[in-house]
């Protein structure tokens, strides 16, 4: 018999023992270059006061070799002098064993396992034996591609190897659409995790979602605005110059100010109850709301091909078309963990809208050249 799903009941920042309150600030450059580099950071950081926890990449996963790959164990004494000289607790990346068992040795107060390495079952369980028996929180980023069960699933193997102080990271997902964003935001799974484990906390990385500084902002107002515990942002000394990822980092004066300008909503203090009530249902209004906005675009770029195949003389049907669409979205529904049913029906909800858009357009358009053609015959009146 298959074993029965896991819940997760991981504990909140505030009994983590490391003094973490929500919204918790994770700050600190993408890859830890040289000593230089990081205590700069550190530094400059500390003095702003925003941020309770440096993180620095020790390790990091290239696409292809030859690209920076990170100091590795010799910038453990790094991370080590900057809790030392500015009391901020440190944090990096996890891939393996072996980078588990350097970052415990060197007294790492917290670890996160990358978007690369939590969608492979075996890298996590290896990392989750490595860590069996000791107390330390672990934050897990999303896979790179939108799969829900896969970031449950390497939840689950940490907390199954006895850990308790478990978070996640949302840093948006690849996409074959594209987007204004390095990677989609996808919202609804860091809203599906929350609504599914009430208790987990979910930072948010906006950095690696937007790719891009100058839209850093707008990505962790919203985060913050769907009640995301957090925020981890890539903070570099002279972003200009970083050896990786340098258009989605900033220095620590602007995280300073990007931190400032944003609007941080405070619970309710009432009833548990009431309150997780009213915060999933205050996250529904917003996504149906957007969801809204969305289905209008559509219905607006719908009218707008009517309007090429009324001049191009296209019948507005294409029964080849619509059936690629509701492929894609059967088997999108699939990893999504909708019904078929549903989503047929929501569909050909979507499709008599578009088909009906399209037809009054055309039809408009009749109307308005028999009127021109009167007019110009002397029978407009």
């Amino acid at each position: 018999m298959p074993a029965e799903p896991r819940n997760l009941h991981p504990l909140p920042f505030s009994h983590w023992g490391l003094g973490l309150q929500r919204p918790l600030l994770i700050a600190g450059p993408c890859s830890a270059e040289s000593e230089a580099q990081v205590m700069a950071a550190a530094h400059r950081l500390a003095a702003q006061g925003k941020s309770r926890v440096f993180r620095a990449g020790l390790w990091k996963p290239r696409t292809r070799p030859g690209h920076f790959e990170g100091a590795g164990t010799a910038a453990l004494p790094w991370l080590q002098r900057v809790k030392a000289e500015t009391g901020l607790l440190t944090m990096t990346e996890v891939a393996t064993a072996e980078h588990v068992q350097a970052a415990l040795d060197a007294g790492i107060d917290m670890l996160w396992i990358g978007a690369r390495t939590t969608p492979n079952p075996f890298s996590v369980q290896e990392i989750a034996d490595a860590l069996r028996g000791v107390d330390i929180p672990v934050l897990v980023k999303n896979p790179i591609n939108p799969d829900l069960q896969l970031w449950i699933g390497a939840l689950e193997r940490l907390e199954h190897a006895g850990l308790k102080r478990l978070a996640a990271i949302h840093r948006g997902f690849s996409w074959f659409e594209r987007t204004p964003y390095r990677n989609s935001p996808m919202w609804e799974f860091p809203i599906r995790l929350k609504a599914a484990f009430p208790e987990l906390e979910i930072v948010c990385d906006p950095s690696h979602i937007a790719g891009d500084r100058n839209k850093l902002g707008a990505v962790a107002q919203q985060a913050l605005d769907l009640g995301l515990s957090g925020l981890m942002l890539e903070v570099h000394p002279d972003p200009a110059n970083a050896c990786s990822d340098a258009e989605q980092q900033v220095t620590p004066e602007a995280y300073g100010e990007l931190i400032d300008s944003l609007i941080f909503r405070q619970a309710h203090p009432t009833a548990p109850m009431r309150d997780q009530l009213e915060e999933l249902r205050d996250l529904i209004d917003q996504l149906d709301e957007e969801i809204a906005q969305k289905l209008g675009t559509r219905m607006d770029i719908a009218e707008r091909i009517g309007d090429h195949k009324r001049l191009h003389q296209v019948a507005i049907l294409q029964p080849e078309r619509w059936e690629r669409i509701m492929h894609r979205q059967l088997r999108l529904a699939g990893h999504l963990g909708l019904s078929e049913a549903f989503v047929k029906e929501f569909m050909d909800a979507i499709h008599r809208e578009s088909i009906r858009r399209q037809t009054a357009a055309q039809g408009d358009a009749k109307e308005t050249e028999g009127s021109q053609a009167l007019r110009v015959n002397g029978a407009g009146g």
